[in-house]
Formats: structure tokens, C-alpha cells, sequence
């Protein structure tokens, strides 16, 4: 279950992190490694919800154009049955 890390910049690092916020290496390193998981979930969201507009946009550019169509006050009122 330990961890042992042989790079010394990685270990200068975890130390200043761990200093700064006055924990020890095991809590900086846990709470680094849950912000990194919170930022990757985060950033997994975005790109599903960017891909379902990409094709949300695909589905839309799709449609034909109809330019015999006249949106006039007529055509409104026909969808409300006035």
C-alpha cells in the first residue's frame, strides 16, 4: 500500500505542497490526487456535453432549407388555430 517516490523533484514538491498547507506529505498527496480527479471528471463532463451539442448542431444543420416558406403573421397565427 506505500508509495515510494524515487524523483526528487516529485518529492520537493510534495514536501512545499505539504508545507504550505501545513499537512502531511499523505494528506497533500491525497488531497492533490482527489483535486486531479475532481478536474478530470470535470473536464470529462464538458467534453460528452460538447459532443452532444456537436451533434445537436449536425442534426440541425440537417434540415432543409425551405425558402418558399413565408414566416408571415399568417403562419403564426395558423399554428394557434387564430
Amino acid at each position: 500500500m506505500a508509495f515510494h517516490v524515487r524523483d526528487p523533484e516529485t518529492d520537493r514538491v510534495v514536501r512545499k505542497l505539504a508545507a504550505a498547507n501545513g499537512t502531511s506529505l499523505t494528506e497533500a498527496i491525497r488531497r492533490a490526487c482527489e483535486q486531479a480527479l475532481v478536474e478530470a471528471s470535470a473536464g470529462a463532463e464538458r467534453e460528452r456535453r460538447l459532443a452532444a451539442i456537436a451533434a445537436i448542431q449536425q442534426r440541425v444543420a440537417a434540415y432543409p432549407d425551405n425558402p418558399g416558406v413565408v414566416l408571415d403573421k399568417a403562419f403564426w397565427d395558423s399554428l394557434n388555430d387564430e
